[in-house]
């Protein structure tokens, strides 16, 4: 991972603020009957997002806080976690 540009590895670190969606979950939390709510946890991944801004590129990793609301009821919230996904790219700096 060396070889990045260093600017690439500081928008990589920002993608991990997509995790913040995830705390969205502990407010308005995914229905217990629904299958895998038990994802939900990961949404306090999304905290992880905010260390971007001080360790370049291993923020990216708090993008995996937005599987926090995988099966969300509202379709519009469960869009947005198909975007945790990108928190893969993060996991290659830790």
């Amino acid at each position: 991972m060396n070889a990045l540009h260093p600017a690439v590895v500081g928008w990589l670190g920002l993608l991990g603020l997509i995790g913040l969606i995830g705390l969205y979950g502990i407010k308005h939390p995914v229905d217990r009957e629904r299958v895998e709510a038990d994802v939900r946890l990961l949404g306090v991944l999304g905290l992880l997002g905010i260390a971007g801004f001080w360790i370049p590129g291993a923020g990216a990793a708090g993008a995996l806080g937005a599987l926090g609301v995988w099966n969300h009821q509202n379709p519009k919230v469960h869009r947005w976690s198909r975007l945790g996904w990108l928190g893969l790219i993060g996991l290659a700096f830790f």
